[in-house]
């Protein structure tokens, strides 16, 4: 394996994201709903990190959903299915999902619309990992840590097969 992002990069740019993302949402209650497993570090870490500025959001709730895609498989089937829902009312609340990555950006297409539905003050989304080039759907996310090549990832929330998901770096495997 080959390590693309080392911990304290990870930790730096869940940093600038939580900066991001509190200024956005400075007084204002915010739901991080992690998308289980992969985000599970990262909403964790996030919440941590918003938590710390003074300034940022006035109440962190966190919630999770739990999806899937790509079972055994290191590509997405397209496939999503949802496997978990919030327990956590989203409506005339503020909103943000909170992805380990965004490559097709099948799941987090989907995640929204199944989300909108249901009447969010405000969706957002946010993703440590983005590899922008395999995109099968419209889809930008609202906050983006870092960039990824067009490679299969593990580490830090990301699994293959439910293995190296509690790696402290990312790397290729």
């Amino acid at each position: 394996m080959r390590e693309i992002y080392s911990p304290q990069q990870i930790a730096e740019a869940v940093r600038v994201l939580a900066k991001s993302i509190a200024a956005d949402y400075r007084g204002k209650p915010l739901i991080l709903l992690g998308v289980l497993k992969g985000a599970l570090y990262l909403t964790v870490d996030l919440a941590r990190a918003l938590s710390a500025i003074p300034d940022g959001p006035s109440d962190i709730v966190m919630d999770f959903v739990s999806v899937t895609s790509y079972g055994n498989e290191t590509d997405s089937s397209g496939n999503i299915r949802l496997l978990m829902d919030a327990t956590v009312p989203v409506a005339g609340r503020n909103v943000l999902v909170v992805d380990g990555i965004a490559d097709r950006g099948i799941t987090l297409h989907a995640l929204r619309a199944l989300l909108q539905e249901r009447a969010p003050e405000s969706l957002r989304t946010a993703v440590l990992f983005d590899k922008l080039g395999r995109r099968s759907v419209d889809l930008a996310a609202d906050y983006v840590g870092l960039p990824l090549p067009n490679a299969f990832v593990v580490g830090y929330g990301l699994d293959y097969q439910e293995n190296y998901r509690t790696l402290p770096y990312l790397a290729e495997l």
